[in-house]
């Protein structure tokens, strides 16, 4: 005859196993981020530095000097 008995879960192991699913999440976001970082690297190297022209006049903002 079977048992009408469940068995049980007890807290500690709904607590490691969540903090397994948690791990998981974080260490798939983290890849995630690397990966996006790693597709756009031109973009941010390219805003970072400043657009300089070699053709552009010199700027008369300053004062001449006599």
């Amino acid at each position: 005859m079977a048992s009408s008995s469940k068995n049980r879960t007890t807290m500690a192991k709904r607590d490691r196993e969540n903090a397994v699913r948690e791990r998981r999440l974080r260490k798939q976001a983290k890849k995630a981020a690397r990966k996006e970082a790693a597709a756009q690297p031109t973009a941010d190297v390219a805003s970072d530095t400043p657009a300089t022209d070699e053709h552009a006049e010199p700027s008369t903002d300053a004062e001449p000097t006599a």
